[in-house]
């Protein structure tokens, strides 16, 4: 008694196809079709390769042919906008370095380019991650912290950034990338100045944004979410499960060094 998959393929078993491995419905079983005798032990059966069947509740990028989950904005692979049908962006690969030259040539002109501090945008704030151990009591969360210490420096750029996590499937590439702390959501907060001043935007995030002053106990309450709360310059923000947020005129080594 053999028994077909929803993929189309024959299995002899009738539970999860032989060929897909995929959950067979007991009404699928056929009582009429015979058994295949089993090959002798001497003479291993060589399996014949199916093709696999039609993916189950996902899509597959017409681009470059991954699957993707059904309710993916972009391909995972290759950023392909299942939305509008927009192409990914070409990526350009870099000059390769020419061979060094003969003894006594000249060869200045086939070294490398190097990217120093001045071909980067210039800035004039940066932003402190801090993991933040009184911030985490008061969270409670599963997940481990870890271990404190000096903050990453990140060179604010632009006039308004974002507060989150990477998430290629959605074309989600925040300037402020808080992935280590997964109480962060996607999409957290929006920082926006004037070039003097700053303020912090919720963006309906999981568990909210919170600003506490530097002097002040970890604040309690979030702020509420699509309104532009602006930040003192003793301000702190709070996000996830153990991060806060420093926003602070750049040194001038941080100007001459960061090129992030």
């Amino acid at each position: 008694m053999t028994s077909v998959c929803p993929a189309g393929h024959t299995s002899s078993s009738d539970d999860y196809c032989d060929v897909c491995g995929m959950p067979i419905d007991p009404s699928a079983v056929d009582p009429a079709a015979p058994v295949a005798p089993s090959q002798p032990p001497s003479v291993p059966a060589s399996p014949t390769p199916a093709s696999p069947g039609p993916q189950q509740g996902g899509q597959t990028c017409p681009h470059c042919g991954t699957p993707n989950v059904a309710d993916a904005l972009f391909c995972e692979a290759c950023g392909y906008d299942f939305t509008t049908g927009t192409m990914p962006r070409p990526v350009t690969a870099p000059s390769p370095t020419p061979p060094p030259g003969p003894a006594g040539q000249d060869t200045e002109a086939a070294q490398p380019t190097t990217i120093t501090p001045g071909d980067a945008a210039p800035f004039e704030w940066v932003v402190e991650i801090w993991i933040d151990p009184a911030w985490y009591d008061e969270q409670e969360s599963p997940d481990p912290m870890p271990s404190p210490g000096l903050p990453v420096v990140v060179p604010l750029r632009d006039r308004s950034v974002l507060v989150g996590r990477t998430s290629a499937s959605r074309n989600i590439h925040p300037e402020i990338d808080c992935e280590t702390d997964s109480g962060v959501s996607r999409r957290q907060a929006q920082l926006t100045t004037d070039g003097t001043r700053w303020w912090v935007e919720d963006l309906e995030s999981a568990n909210g944004t919170f600003v506490g002053s530097a002097a002040g106990a970890v604040p309690e309450d979030p702020i509420p979410v699509g309104v532009k709360r602006e930040l003192n310059p003793d301000d702190r923000v709070y996000v996830g499960a153990w991060t806060r947020l420093v926003i602070r005129q750049a040194t001038d080594e941080e100007k001459a060094t960061l090129i992030a």
